[in-house]
């Protein structure tokens, strides 16, 4: 995961003016664990940011996904997800609870035959089900 100093250090080569509100998101982000959606970022930040909207949390956003800074993860069918690690890993979204988990995954080891004569850009992995905290609750 890149640091608030380096996701920053991006931006401002990018020609991205680093904003009071964007530097908080970028801070905001850099710090969670939680693959948080726009809806939790503007909870968690408005009282902090009065002036905080969710278009500057959507545009700061989709800088940081341009730029590959963040991850996107639509493994939600009503809202995107964010992830600040950036490194190749999967992701377990449990039915119970909602939460998130990463997990290491060898994406290289996988080869798909049919595919051979395409580019591939991007390699996403995303399990559902129950994790084991539900599954330990539940007896």
């Amino acid at each position: 995961m890149k640091t608030l100093k380096e996701l920053s250090d991006e931006l401002k080569k990018n020609n991205i003016r680093l904003t009071h509100q964007r530097l908080k998101v970028l801070e905001y982000l850099s710090n969670s664990k939680n693959h948080p959606t726009v809806e939790q970022i503007y909870n968690a930040l408005k009282k902090e940011v009065p002036s905080l909207s969710k278009t500057t949390i959507y545009n700061t956003l989709n800088y940081l996904a341009e730029l590959n800074l963040i991850q996107v993860l639509a493994i939600d069918e009503n809202e995107a997800h964010f992830d600040a690690v950036t490194n190749t890993h999967g992701h377990f979204k449990c039915k119970t609870c909602g939460k998130i988990y990463d997990f290491d995954i060898d994406m290289d080891s996988y080869r798909v035959k049919e595919l051979d004569n395409f580019k591939i850009t991007e390699k996403l992995v995303y399990f559902k089900g129950i994790c084991e905290r539900c599954l330990s609750n539940t007896n």
